[in-house]
Protein backbone atom coordinates (compact mmCIF):
# COMPACT_ATOMS: atom_id res chain seq x y z
CA UNK A 1 0.00 0.00 0.00
CA UNK A 2 2.74 2.47 1.03
CA UNK A 3 4.90 1.46 -1.93
CA UNK A 4 2.00 1.96 -4.36
CA UNK A 5 1.27 5.37 -2.82
CA UNK A 6 4.93 6.40 -3.16
CA UNK A 7 4.98 5.32 -6.81
CA UNK A 8 1.81 7.32 -7.50
CA UNK A 9 3.32 10.41 -5.89
CA UNK A 10 6.62 10.01 -7.74
CA UNK A 11 5.05 9.87 -11.22
CA UNK A 12 5.31 12.98 -13.35
CA UNK A 13 1.71 12.52 -14.56
CA UNK A 14 -1.53 11.72 -12.79
CA UNK A 15 -2.61 8.11 -12.44
CA UNK A 16 -5.24 8.16 -9.71
CA UNK A 17 -7.93 5.61 -8.85
CA UNK A 18 -10.91 6.19 -6.55
CA UNK A 19 -14.34 4.76 -5.87
CA UNK A 20 -17.68 6.07 -7.09
CA UNK A 21 -20.20 4.24 -4.97
CA UNK A 22 -19.94 0.57 -4.02
CA UNK A 23 -19.80 -0.84 -7.54
CA UNK A 24 -17.82 1.61 -9.70
CA UNK A 25 -14.17 2.63 -9.88
CA UNK A 26 -12.75 5.77 -11.49
CA UNK A 27 -9.25 5.96 -12.95
CA UNK A 28 -7.74 9.26 -14.11
CA UNK A 29 -4.76 8.85 -16.43
CA UNK A 30 -2.88 11.95 -17.59
CA UNK A 31 -1.17 11.98 -21.01
CA UNK A 32 -0.83 8.15 -21.14
CA UNK A 33 0.81 8.28 -24.57
CA UNK A 34 3.91 9.85 -22.98
CA UNK A 35 4.62 7.23 -20.33
CA UNK A 36 2.39 4.17 -20.49
CA UNK A 37 3.82 0.89 -21.79
CA UNK A 38 2.60 -0.01 -25.32
CA UNK A 39 0.58 -3.03 -24.16
CA UNK A 40 -1.07 -1.05 -21.37
CA UNK A 41 -1.81 1.81 -23.75
CA UNK A 42 -3.40 -0.58 -26.26
CA UNK A 43 -5.52 -2.08 -23.47
CA UNK A 44 -6.68 1.40 -22.42
CA UNK A 45 -7.66 2.26 -26.00
CA UNK A 46 -9.48 -1.06 -26.21
CA UNK A 47 -11.56 -0.10 -23.17
CA UNK A 48 -12.46 3.24 -24.75
CA UNK A 49 -13.49 1.55 -27.99
CA UNK A 50 -15.61 -0.99 -26.09
CA UNK A 51 -17.63 1.85 -24.55
CA UNK A 52 -17.89 3.61 -27.92
CA UNK A 53 -19.29 0.47 -29.58
CA UNK A 54 -22.08 0.32 -27.01
CA UNK A 55 -22.79 4.03 -27.31
CA UNK A 56 -22.56 4.40 -31.10
CA UNK A 57 -23.51 1.04 -32.60
CA UNK A 58 -24.26 2.62 -35.99
CA UNK A 59 -21.09 4.66 -36.53
CA UNK A 60 -17.39 5.11 -35.87
CA UNK A 61 -15.32 8.06 -34.71
CA UNK A 62 -12.04 8.94 -36.39
CA UNK A 63 -10.80 11.89 -34.33
CA UNK A 64 -9.20 12.45 -30.93
CA UNK A 65 -8.35 9.29 -29.00
CA UNK A 66 -9.75 7.18 -31.86
CA UNK A 67 -7.51 8.71 -34.54
CA UNK A 68 -4.86 6.63 -36.31
CA UNK A 69 -1.65 6.26 -34.32
CA UNK A 70 -3.11 7.42 -31.00
CA UNK A 71 -0.99 10.60 -30.94
CA UNK A 72 -3.82 12.48 -29.19
CA UNK A 73 -3.19 10.41 -26.09
CA UNK A 74 -0.03 12.46 -25.57
CA UNK A 75 -2.19 15.51 -24.84
CA UNK A 76 -5.25 13.89 -23.28
CA UNK A 77 -6.41 13.12 -19.75
CA UNK A 78 -8.59 10.00 -19.67
CA UNK A 79 -11.23 9.61 -16.96
CA UNK A 80 -12.37 5.98 -17.13
CA UNK A 81 -15.24 4.52 -15.11
CA UNK A 82 -15.35 0.74 -14.69
CA UNK A 83 -17.28 -1.75 -12.62
CA UNK A 84 -15.64 -3.45 -9.66
CA UNK A 85 -15.00 -6.41 -11.99
CA UNK A 86 -13.17 -4.21 -14.49
CA UNK A 87 -15.83 -3.75 -17.18
CA UNK A 88 -15.50 -0.25 -18.71
CA UNK A 89 -18.79 1.69 -18.70
CA UNK A 90 -17.95 5.39 -19.27
CA UNK A 91 -15.12 7.75 -20.11
CA UNK A 92 -14.17 11.35 -20.75
CA UNK A 93 -11.24 12.20 -22.99
CA UNK A 94 -10.27 15.66 -21.74
CA UNK A 95 -7.85 17.43 -24.07
CA UNK A 96 -5.11 19.75 -22.81
CA UNK A 97 -4.72 22.63 -25.27
CA UNK A 98 -2.06 25.33 -25.32
CA UNK A 99 -3.93 28.32 -26.71
CA UNK A 100 -2.04 31.32 -28.06
CA UNK A 101 -3.71 34.38 -26.53
CA UNK A 102 -1.62 37.55 -26.54
CA UNK A 103 0.51 38.44 -24.66
CA UNK A 104 1.07 34.78 -23.69
CA UNK A 105 -0.38 31.34 -24.23
CA UNK A 106 -2.82 29.83 -21.74
CA UNK A 107 -3.71 26.24 -20.97
CA UNK A 108 -7.32 25.31 -21.71
CA UNK A 109 -8.92 22.03 -20.65
CA UNK A 110 -11.39 20.91 -23.30
CA UNK A 111 -14.10 18.82 -21.66
CA UNK A 112 -13.85 16.54 -24.62
CA UNK A 113 -15.60 13.41 -25.73
CA UNK A 114 -17.89 11.85 -23.10
CA UNK A 115 -19.45 8.43 -23.60
CA UNK A 116 -21.56 6.36 -21.21
CA UNK A 117 -22.80 2.81 -21.66
CA UNK A 118 -26.61 3.14 -22.03
CA UNK A 119 -27.07 0.74 -19.12
CA UNK A 120 -25.29 3.22 -16.80
CA UNK A 121 -26.71 6.53 -17.99
CA UNK A 122 -28.86 6.90 -14.87
CA UNK A 123 -25.95 6.40 -12.45
CA UNK A 124 -25.25 10.12 -11.81
CA UNK A 125 -21.79 10.05 -13.38
CA UNK A 126 -21.72 13.69 -14.53
CA UNK A 127 -19.75 14.78 -11.44
CA UNK A 128 -17.04 12.30 -12.44
CA UNK A 129 -17.02 12.79 -16.20
CA UNK A 130 -17.23 16.59 -16.35
CA UNK A 131 -15.89 18.05 -13.11
CA UNK A 132 -13.60 15.61 -11.30
CA UNK A 133 -10.49 15.92 -13.45
CA UNK A 134 -10.83 19.72 -13.68
CA UNK A 135 -11.12 19.82 -9.89
CA UNK A 136 -7.92 17.80 -9.37
CA UNK A 137 -5.99 19.83 -11.94
CA UNK A 138 -7.24 22.97 -10.19
CA UNK A 139 -5.80 21.69 -6.90
CA UNK A 140 -2.51 20.81 -8.55
CA UNK A 141 -2.24 24.33 -9.93
CA UNK A 142 -2.52 25.73 -6.40
CA UNK A 143 -6.14 26.76 -6.98
CA UNK A 144 -5.37 29.20 -9.75
CA UNK A 145 -8.27 29.56 -12.23
CA UNK A 146 -8.22 27.24 -15.23
CA UNK A 147 -10.02 27.97 -18.50
CA UNK A 148 -12.25 25.18 -19.80
CA UNK A 149 -14.02 24.74 -23.13
CA UNK A 150 -16.86 22.54 -24.34
CA UNK A 151 -18.45 21.88 -27.73
CA UNK A 152 -21.98 20.47 -27.73
CA UNK A 153 -25.48 20.64 -29.16
CA UNK A 154 -27.05 18.78 -26.21
CA UNK A 155 -29.23 21.04 -23.97
CA UNK A 156 -28.56 18.87 -20.90
CA UNK A 157 -24.80 19.32 -21.34
CA UNK A 158 -25.06 23.05 -22.09
CA UNK A 159 -26.93 23.54 -18.82
CA UNK A 160 -24.68 21.24 -16.79
CA UNK A 161 -21.50 23.03 -17.92
CA UNK A 162 -23.11 26.40 -17.22
CA UNK A 163 -24.06 25.28 -13.72
CA UNK A 164 -20.76 23.60 -12.86
CA UNK A 165 -18.24 26.23 -14.00
CA UNK A 166 -17.86 29.99 -13.60
CA UNK A 167 -18.16 32.80 -16.13
CA UNK A 168 -19.52 30.52 -18.88
CA UNK A 169 -20.29 31.97 -22.31
CA UNK A 170 -22.59 31.46 -24.13
CA UNK A 171 -25.45 30.84 -21.75
CA UNK A 172 -29.08 31.99 -21.51
CA UNK A 173 -28.22 33.26 -18.01
CA UNK A 174 -24.88 34.96 -18.76
CA UNK A 175 -24.50 38.71 -18.48
CA UNK A 176 -22.22 39.53 -21.40
CA UNK A 177 -19.36 38.09 -23.39
CA UNK A 178 -15.88 39.15 -22.28
CA UNK A 179 -12.85 39.82 -24.44
CA UNK A 180 -11.10 36.78 -22.92
CA UNK A 181 -13.94 34.54 -24.13
CA UNK A 182 -13.56 35.83 -27.66
CA UNK A 183 -9.75 35.61 -27.75
CA UNK A 184 -9.74 32.04 -26.45
CA UNK A 185 -12.54 30.96 -28.78
CA UNK A 186 -10.76 32.45 -31.82
CA UNK A 187 -7.53 30.67 -30.92
CA UNK A 188 -9.29 27.34 -30.35
CA UNK A 189 -11.05 27.51 -33.70
CA UNK A 190 -7.84 28.51 -35.46
CA UNK A 191 -5.52 25.93 -33.88
CA UNK A 192 -7.45 23.05 -32.30
CA UNK A 193 -10.44 22.04 -34.43
CA UNK A 194 -9.11 18.49 -34.66
CA UNK A 195 -9.45 18.07 -30.89
CA UNK A 196 -13.25 18.02 -31.13
CA UNK A 197 -13.73 16.73 -34.68
CA UNK A 198 -14.67 19.97 -36.49
CA UNK A 199 -13.55 20.29 -40.11
CA UNK A 200 -12.05 23.30 -41.86
CA UNK A 201 -15.32 24.00 -43.67
CA UNK A 202 -17.19 24.74 -40.44
CA UNK A 203 -17.87 28.42 -39.75
CA UNK A 204 -17.79 30.14 -36.37
CA UNK A 205 -20.17 32.91 -35.31
CA UNK A 206 -18.19 35.11 -32.92
CA UNK A 207 -21.32 36.80 -31.59
CA UNK A 208 -23.29 33.73 -30.53
CA UNK A 209 -20.37 31.26 -30.36
CA UNK A 210 -22.12 28.86 -32.73
CA UNK A 211 -20.11 26.47 -34.91
CA UNK A 212 -22.17 25.75 -38.02
CA UNK A 213 -21.81 22.49 -39.94
CA UNK A 214 -19.68 21.17 -37.08
CA UNK A 215 -19.75 17.45 -37.87
CA UNK A 216 -17.44 17.16 -40.86
CA UNK A 217 -14.12 16.46 -39.15
CA UNK A 218 -14.51 12.86 -38.01
CA UNK A 219 -17.32 13.35 -35.49
CA UNK A 220 -20.20 12.60 -37.88
CA UNK A 221 -21.58 9.77 -35.72
CA UNK A 222 -22.19 12.19 -32.84
CA UNK A 223 -24.67 14.48 -34.62
CA UNK A 224 -28.13 14.37 -33.07
CA UNK A 225 -31.58 15.50 -34.08
CA UNK A 226 -33.41 17.91 -31.80
CA UNK A 227 -35.75 15.12 -30.73
CA UNK A 228 -32.85 12.81 -29.79
CA UNK A 229 -30.76 15.39 -27.92
CA UNK A 230 -31.19 14.92 -24.12
CA UNK A 231 -32.99 17.89 -22.57
CA UNK A 232 -32.20 19.83 -19.41
CA UNK A 233 -34.65 20.03 -16.51
CA UNK A 234 -34.42 23.82 -16.76
CA UNK A 235 -36.37 24.67 -19.91
CA UNK A 236 -34.33 27.86 -20.41
CA UNK A 237 -31.46 25.74 -21.76
CA UNK A 238 -33.76 23.75 -24.02
CA UNK A 239 -35.17 26.93 -25.55
CA UNK A 240 -31.66 28.40 -25.84
CA UNK A 241 -30.49 25.44 -27.93
CA UNK A 242 -33.68 25.15 -29.97
CA UNK A 243 -33.54 28.81 -30.95
CA UNK A 244 -29.77 29.12 -31.36
CA UNK A 245 -28.81 25.93 -33.20
CA UNK A 246 -29.74 24.41 -36.55
CA UNK A 247 -29.89 20.68 -35.84
CA UNK A 248 -30.44 19.72 -39.48
CA UNK A 249 -27.24 21.53 -40.49
CA UNK A 250 -25.32 20.21 -37.50
CA UNK A 251 -24.54 23.17 -35.23
CA UNK A 252 -22.76 23.27 -31.89
CA UNK A 253 -22.19 25.82 -29.18
CA UNK A 254 -18.59 26.49 -28.17
CA UNK A 255 -18.74 27.18 -24.43
CA UNK A 256 -15.86 28.89 -22.59
CA UNK A 257 -15.72 29.04 -18.78
CA UNK A 258 -13.46 28.65 -15.76
CA UNK A 259 -12.78 26.32 -12.87
CA UNK A 260 -12.10 28.73 -9.99
CA UNK A 261 -12.81 28.90 -6.25
CA UNK A 262 -16.50 29.67 -6.84
CA UNK A 263 -16.85 26.76 -9.25
CA UNK A 264 -15.00 24.46 -6.87
CA UNK A 265 -17.38 25.27 -4.02
CA UNK A 266 -20.37 24.79 -6.30
CA UNK A 267 -18.96 21.48 -7.54
CA UNK A 268 -18.39 20.12 -4.04
CA UNK A 269 -21.75 21.32 -2.74
CA UNK A 270 -24.05 20.41 -5.63
CA UNK A 271 -22.41 17.80 -7.83
CA UNK A 272 -20.36 15.41 -5.69
CA UNK A 273 -22.40 12.74 -3.85
CA UNK A 274 -21.74 12.67 -0.11
CA UNK A 275 -20.72 9.03 -0.37
CA UNK A 276 -17.83 10.04 -2.66
CA UNK A 277 -16.46 12.92 -0.57
CA UNK A 278 -13.94 10.76 1.31
CA UNK A 279 -12.51 9.26 -1.89
CA UNK A 280 -12.34 12.73 -3.41
CA UNK A 281 -10.53 14.06 -0.34
CA UNK A 282 -7.95 11.25 -0.58
CA UNK A 283 -7.41 11.91 -4.29
CA UNK A 284 -7.09 15.64 -3.63
CA UNK A 285 -4.58 15.03 -0.84
CA UNK A 286 -2.54 12.80 -3.16
CA UNK A 287 -2.48 15.50 -5.84
CA UNK A 288 -1.46 18.09 -3.26
CA UNK A 289 1.26 15.83 -1.87
CA UNK A 290 2.74 15.43 -5.32
CA UNK A 291 3.20 19.20 -5.48
CA UNK A 292 5.46 18.93 -2.42
CA UNK A 293 7.23 15.61 -2.99
CA UNK A 294 8.01 15.76 -6.71
CA UNK A 295 10.13 18.95 -6.60
CA UNK A 296 12.15 17.45 -3.73
CA UNK A 297 12.73 14.21 -5.66
CA UNK A 298 13.71 16.11 -8.81
CA UNK A 299 16.03 18.41 -6.87
CA UNK A 300 17.93 15.41 -5.51
CA UNK A 301 18.22 13.70 -8.90
CA UNK A 302 21.68 14.45 -10.35
CA UNK A 303 20.57 13.03 -13.69
CA UNK A 304 18.15 15.88 -14.32
CA UNK A 305 19.24 19.17 -15.84
CA UNK A 306 17.83 22.30 -14.21
CA UNK A 307 20.17 24.85 -15.83
CA UNK A 308 21.46 26.98 -12.95
CA UNK A 309 19.19 25.18 -10.49
CA UNK A 310 20.68 21.78 -9.74
CA UNK A 311 21.58 19.87 -6.55
CA UNK A 312 25.32 20.02 -7.23
CA UNK A 313 27.75 20.50 -10.06
CA UNK A 314 28.37 17.58 -12.35
CA UNK A 315 24.71 16.70 -12.87
CA UNK A 316 23.68 14.96 -16.08
CA UNK A 317 23.21 16.97 -19.25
Amino acid sequence: MIGALFQAVRRAHLDVTLRSGPDLRVRIVERPGLWMEPDDLAALQGQLRAIARKTLPAGDLTYGVFAEGGARLNETIITLVSTARGTPVAFNALAVMEVDVAPRSVEVLHLGLVMVDPAYQQQNLSWVLYGLTCFLIFLRRQMRPIWVSNVTQVPAVVGMVDGMFSDVWPSPKAGSRKLAHLMIARAIMAEHRGVFGVGDEAEFDETDFVISNAYGGGSDALQKTWEAAPKHRDTAYNAFCANGLDYDRGDDFLQIGQMDMTAMRTYLRRSVPRSALLSLAVAGALVGLRRVVLPVLHWGDAGKTWRDLRPWRGGGE
